[in-house]
């Protein structure tokens, strides 16, 4: 886990920031992997794109009441990318999903403002958030998660931030869309 977040290298003065501090709050905190810490949390989140890497596949969130990624806390597990293909499972129904690679697509450090869970409250604390890219069947059957979200769509990723609330995660979509526009290969002309 420590060794993969070290090993990341980071795409942008963001990232690099991101990583220092997640690093130092893993060597600073031997309860880093639980929620039990209540300043931060390890998480674990995923990008999943159709083949064509064109089209998005988001969840209606129901604590934040907007259009996200899927994702969720690592509690307990050092595996990022098991906890990344595990919820994004979960929390959308797809069956067929497979990691573009096995090497974290980003790093974020994200706020998250208190909120109630299953009646309970949780205080403002940060998500320090490894991301993987993650490619799925767009023809796998959708099915939503209620405890969780309320809504699950394939969006285009040229429009898919018009439907997002989050003010906050829309520099981080944008992030990832940008990124994954470089890895798409553009489509190859014929006739010239």
């Amino acid at each position: 886990m420590y060794e993969q977040i070290k090993n990341y290298r980071p795409s942008n003065e963001q990232e690099e920031t991101d990583k220092r501090a997640i690093l130092s709050f893993l060597e600073r905190n031997p309860d880093a992997l639980m929620r039990t810490n209540e300043v931060a949390h390890l998480t674990a989140s995923a990008i999943v794109v159709d083949p064509s890497m064109t089209k998005v596949l988001f969840a209606f969130h129901n604590i934040y009441q907007s259009w996200s990624w899927v994702g969720g806390h690592n509690d307990g597990d050092p595996d990022f990318l098991s906890v990344a293909l595990r919820e994004a499972k979960e929390e959308t129904g797809v069956k067929t999903i497979h990691p573009y690679a096995n090497d974290p697509f980003m790093l974020d450090v994200i706020y998250v403002h208190h909120h109630m869970k299953r009646g309970k409250f949780v205080g403002d604390h940060l998500h320090l958030n490894v991301t993987y890219l993650l490619v799925a069947d767009d023809s796998d059957k959708l099915e939503i998660k209620p405890d969780e979200n309320s809504g699950v769509r394939w969006f285009s990723i040229d429009t898919v931030l018009d439907h997002v609330d989050e003010e906050r995660m829309k520099t981080i979509y944008a992030k990832a869309f940008q990124k994954i526009r470089g890895l798409a290969k553009p489509e190859t002309k014929r006739g010239v």
